[in-house]
Order: structure tokens, then sequence, then C-alpha cells
């Protein structure tokens, strides 16, 4: 080991490990509020239902019965086990097709956030530490992306195939991966400028040690509520995308296509609309509110609390 390496290993690690210790006193002071008890463990609890729920539930998401079409769900007359929220219009059991539609958002979601995250972050930490014309320039093309609507984006992709996860995962990462890139370029030309990163450099780090060892972790604070938020709204998406018709297309449940068809038998079968909307407005708002939490936390410990 070099001279130079061995400095550098010894570099400050006071400002990774200075992040992350912000990180865990922010994280500490969230799961402080009630709300964000409440917010996980309806959370988990749903996660849970998506995992287990299909193992326990005596019936099939995707096979047809004509002769249980429209079953009630079981605390009404003529509800019937095992199908305990009823059936839809072609008799397939409502609340297993609702938890695999929600184990489909949360996988689209998550995994979609993941990617947009690793893209932008990577885009935005790399123009501030450059600067100059490459700065601009990545900048320049972050506006024009931002520029277009996820609807009509996706629209143009996923028009002109048939959809899969793997093209609706593609076409949100693409459309949301600006907003990474323009918080983590700001934290970064913040960041560039401090006495850690001058000394790591003095020290013999390369460029990409300091992006990624020192750099990197403050981005992770301001970004985390950010990318808690963003799950839930790639489900909305998701749910958009299907309702519309150019998401995952059946028999594979998802939760627009599910509403899309119950919107037809709103008089006399409501519950084939109610049962996901309630299991998406409960993710949805679960997701939310944790990411409130984790902001309103993040606030309060930048602003010097404990």
């Amino acid at each position: 080991m070099t001279s130079s390496t061995a400095q550098a290993e010894i570099a400050p690690p006071s400002a990774a490990d200075n992040q992350r210790g912000v990180t865990r006193r922010i994280l500490a002071r969230a799961w402080s509020y009630t709300e964000m008890k409440l917010a996980a463990a309806v959370f988990l609890l749903l996660v849970a239902l998506t995992l287990f729920g299909p193992l326990l539930i005596d019936a099939s998401a995707t096979k047809m019965s004509v002769a249980d079409k429209f079953l009630p769900p079981l605390f009404m007359e003529g509800g019937r086990l095992p199908h305990f929220l009823g059936t839809d219009q072609l008799g397939r059991d409502l609340l297993l097709r609702s938890l695999v539609g929600l184990r489909n958002a949360f996988a689209i979601g998550v995994v979609s956030v993941i990617g947009m995250f690793i893209l932008g972050c990577a885009i935005g930490i790399y123009a501030g530490y450059r600067g100059g014309w490459v700065d601009v320039i990545l900048m320049r093309l972050t506006d024009v992306q931002m520029s277009i609507p996820v609807i009509i984006l996706a629209i143009t992709i996923l028009g002109m195939s048939r959809p899969t996860a793997v093209s609706i995962i593609a076409v949100l990462i693409l459309a949301s991966w600006p907003v990474y890139a323009r918080v983590s370029r700001g934290v970064t030309l913040a960041e560039r400028q401090k006495e850690y990163v001058r000394a790591a450099k003095i020290l013999g780090a390369s460029d990409l040690r300091i992006m990624v060892r020192h750099i990197a972790p403050s981005i992770l604070p301001p970004i985390a509520f950010v990318a808690v938020l963003d799950v839930a709204r790639m489900m909305i998406f998701e749910a958009i995308f299907g309702f519309i018709g150019i998401g995952i297309q059946p028999p594979t449940p998802t939760f627009g296509t599910i509403i899309s068809a119950g919107t037809q038998y709103l008089l006399n079968a409501w519950w084939i609309t109610i049962v996901p909307g309630v299991l998406l407005a409960l993710a949805l708002g679960s997701l939310n509110l944790m990411g409130g939490v984790l902001e309103r936390a993040r606030n309060h410990i930048l602003q010097g609390g404990e």
C-alpha cells in the first residue's frame, strides 16, 4: 500500500461518520412520534398481507368462476367463504386480487425509486462536483426531462408495445430521476467547498472516492423523505397506468385494472372498486405520513434539536 493510499484511507472519516450520526438522530427522532409508529405498523401489516395473504386464502386471483360472480363481502347477506370481501364480475376472489395488486404496486414503487435514486444522485453528484460545462450540460438535460409529463412519456413508450413490469419501471425511472439529480447537486455544491473535501484531496483521495465516500452520505438526510413519498407517487402512477389501459395487462391483477373494471358495477357491486381503493388509500396514507414525519424530524435535528 502506497503512502498516499494509506493517507487517503485515514483521511477524514469524520465527514461520512458525521452524516451517519445525523441520519441516526433523524430516524430516532422520527420514531419518537406516535404518527410514525402508527404509519409503520399499518405499512408493515400491509406488506405482511401481500406476502402471506395469498398463501392463506383458499382461492385464485385469476381463475374465473361464473357461478361465484358478484358475491358480496362476508359481512353482507349472500357472502360466503373463502371470499371474505366478495368476488368480481368474473367470480375471482377480490381480496386476493387486491393483495396481489398491492404487492405488484409495492414492488414497482420500491424498485422504481431505487433506480431513480441511484441514477439521479449519480448524475447530480457528478454535475455538482465537476462544475463548469459538465454541470451546465447535465442540468440542461435535467430541465428538459423535467418538462416532459409522466403520463405523456408513459403513453408514448408503453402504448407502442405490451406493457410489462420492467417497462413500467423503466418509464418511471426515466421520468422521475431529475428530482434526485437536483437535490443531490445542490448538496454537492455546498459540500465540495468544505474543509474535509479539501483535506481528502491533499491526502491523495481520488475524485471518485471523494464523491462516493465523503459527499454521497450527505445526500441521504435531505433526500430520504423524498424517496419515501416517491414510493407512494410511483404506486399512484402504476394504478393510473392500469386504469387507462397501459399498465400490466390482464390476467395479472393491478389496482388500476380492478378499479377500472369495477366502475361499471358501482350500483350493484360497489365492493369491486371499494376494496382495492381502501387498500391503496391505506398504503399511500401510511407512506405519506412516514415521509412527512421524516421531514419534520430532519428539520428539528438540523435546527439544533435533540
